[in-house]
């Protein structure tokens, strides 16, 4: 068991433990810009929303690219405004990560090996220290040492090892500052290299792991490959939070992140949406109805599982176990409940019965 780390909990932060015994924690980055938002109320007011949203999606934790002093002033601002917890994404110049730490931020990224001095890395210790704030080492196959690099091309070592090497140099800097209150991320674009990495570096150190692969690709290739990831290395024990890396929305992340950790039984409760790939036999539109309800469905604090179904052949038959079902019945729709069926609409009436009957639940 890894130990346990401590984010947020200043201001209106929630406090989440990350390792340890807690659950395996799920997370996102914003995917915009937020230079200015500290000045601009009416649009800092519109991201605390989505934020909200994301969180009551399932996300836990929320990381923010902080380029300059303009984004780590914005970041303060919002951190103000959320009980999010946000991560301050920190390369290069130290002076961004003291900049946010003027703030309720509840984690820094970092990896001391682009912020330069010695004495840089130690003033962002010093300061998370005082504030009880977080520090997460993010290491990637792309921002090997030079020494390592050249090991790896010389095939010397193989990119994995290279990559929890990597680590362990960047994790001994924080222990011989005596800060314990550390996570580490190896993320390499190949899942065999990502699962190796985290393996390698879990056999040696109690620190908890940030896992993903970085890069993942567009929706589709980029689940596959975090779910092949993630499954082998949760599976044996690896992992305190995860990121899905998509090039996609936030919201499509935290609901694959979800999903996996569900399915790999690290995750219980809310909803469950269950769904048929539609055929020619379809009587009822359910991609159409899966896209309009998807977000709210998996908003809801409600135990259940959802069947949606083109035509009576898959519900309320293979829908049986669902607390309630919408199919298609020739020109009609259907809802059911357990397998009985409750009433039968038009489909123009579909999402207003639907919504009625899913507040009786």
């Amino acid at each position: 068991m890894t130990r346990t780390v401590y984010i947020g909990g200043a201001g209106k932060t929630r406090r989440i433990a990350i390792g340890g015994d807690a659950p395996v924690t799920v997370q996102t980055m914003w995917k915009e810009a937020i230079t200015g938002l500290d000045a601009d109320t009416e649009k800092r007011t519109e991201l605390v929303k989505k934020i909200n949203s994301l969180q009551v999606l399932g996300c836990d934790i929320l990381r923010f690219a902080v380029p300059d002093m303009d984004s780590a002033r914005a970041l303060c601002a919002i951190a103000a405004e959320t009980t999010m917890p946000l991560v301050a994404d920190i390369h290069f110049d130290y002076r961004l990560a003291l900049e946010c730490l003027k703030g309720d931020v509840a984690a820094i990224r970092i990896n001391p090996g682009n912020i330069g001095k010695r004495e840089y890395v130690e003033a962002v210790v010093n300061a998370c220290r005082e504030k009880s704030v977080a520090i997460r080492i993010g290491v990637n196959t792309g921002s090997l040492p030079r020494d390592l690099e050249a090991q790896v091309e010389a095939g010397s070592i193989g990119r994995s090892a290279a990559l929890a090497e990597t680590a362990v140099r960047e994790a001994a800097v924080f222990n011989e500052l005596n800060f314990d209150q550390v996570v580490v991320s190896m993320k390499a674009s190949s899942v065999q290299e990502t699962i190796d990495a985290n393996e390698t570096f879990a056999k040696k150190y109690d620190i908890p792991l940030h896992i993903g692969v970085t890069e993942a690709g567009p929706l589709i290739s980029g689940i596959v490959k975090s779910t092949l990831a993630f499954s082998t290395l949760l599976k044996e024990g690896i992992g305190s939070t995860i990121r899905v890396s998509l090039s996609s929305t936030p919201e499509n992340e935290v609901i694959a992140g979800r999903e996996i950790l569900y399915e790999c039984g690290k995750r219980s409760g809310g909803v469950r949406i269950v769904s048929c790939p539609r055929c020619g036999r379809q009587g009822f539109d359910v991609h159409a109805f899966v896209n309009r309800w998807q977000n709210e469905l998996l908003s809801l604090n409600k135990n259940i599982t959802v069947a949606v179904m083109g035509c009576v052949v898959n519900g309320p038959g293979e829908g049986k176990h669902a607390d309630i079902g919408i199919a298609g019945a020739g020109g009609k729709v259907i809802i059911f409940k357990k397998g009985e069926i409750v009433c039968t609409i038009d489909e123009k009436d579909a999402d207003k019965v639907f919504r009625e009957e899913l507040q009786t639940l």
